[in-house]
């Protein structure tokens, strides 16, 4: 992977897909307490545009620097990489936290993307999920991120896929068992104040919502509100699935996103 420096925490990322330089950018953004690898499952399917991967601050190769991370910050670090490889305009694709990403840098820069897919994310969580993330916060500040790692995969697997794909999902779960302390602490302090819904609605790009059916994180109702609120999306439910979408139905998911890229490119 290569790396960027943005005021003093390294940001790891990596280029792949089509060597034509007429091919466009498709820019994937991954979940909290994930990395890059997170979206192995899409890199044959789309291997015909450019691709961009990066570990989000505070996982994988990136920095893990001590403190909240504003959504701001995050979304900041994002257009430090796309600045550095010269993509000017992109596909964007974030799931969770990723879609949060996704969603704050449309706020400041939104002639970067050219379509917007957010994948089992929110746009808003309600006051009483604050005492959910705490309680998380505490127990890896206390145990470690082994203590999470049960009740995560849990929320973001059905539990027919943890019984059919077990490698898949033990995976996932060496990624969670491996997010530093700080960098998970720091993204989720950052992300739980999400609040953007009401500013969502100036954004003409072209935008997919993607939402597993079973997904209790960020369910159905919030992705709904997105649609709602945004005037050029529309929403797709994948069924069989919770939360980490792309890895528990990759092939209906990289189906939904191939035909929305199609018809939108």
């Amino acid at each position: 992977m290569e790396t960027i420096e943005r005021d003093g925490v390294r940001i790891a990322y990596r280029v792949e897909g089509s060597a034509d330089v007429t091919r466009p950018w498709l820019v994937f953004s991954h979940s909290l307490a994930c990395d890059h690898t997170m979206w192995d499952p899409q890199m044959a399917e789309f291997a015909d545009f450019r691709i961009l991967r990066f570990d989000t601050r505070g996982h994988g190769q990136s920095s893990a620097p001590a403190g909240e991370y504003s959504l701001e910050a995050l979304a900041e670090d994002l257009k430090a990489v796309l600045d550095a490889v010269s993509i000017r305009r992109c596909h964007f694709v974030g799931l969770s936290m990723g879609g949060m990403i996704g969603q704050q840098f449309l706020l400041r820069y939104p002639a970067r993307f050219e379509t917007v897919t957010l994948a089992d994310t929110t746009s808003r969580y309600p006051a009483e999920s604050r005492a959910v993330w705490e309680e998380r916060l505490a127990l890896v500040h206390n145990r470690g991120m082994d203590a999470i790692v049960p009740s995560t995969l849990e929320r973001w697997f059905t539990a027919a896929f943890r019984e059919s794909h077990p490698e898949e999902v033990g995976r996932i779960g060496r990624l969670i068992r491996s997010t530093p302390v700080a960098g998970y602490a720091g993204c989720a302090r950052g992300i739980s104040r999400i609040n953007l819904t009401a500013r969502l609605t100036d954004f003409d790009s072209p935008t997919l919502v993607i939402v597993g059916e079973s997904d209790l994180g960020t369910p159905r109702s919030m992705a709904e509100e997105i649609v709602q609120a945004m005037p050029r999306s529309r929403l797709h439910v994948i069924p069989g699935a919770a939360h980490l979408t792309n890895v528990e139905q990759p092939a209906e998911f990289n189906r939904v996103l191939r035909q929305f890229l199609v018809t939108n490119s």
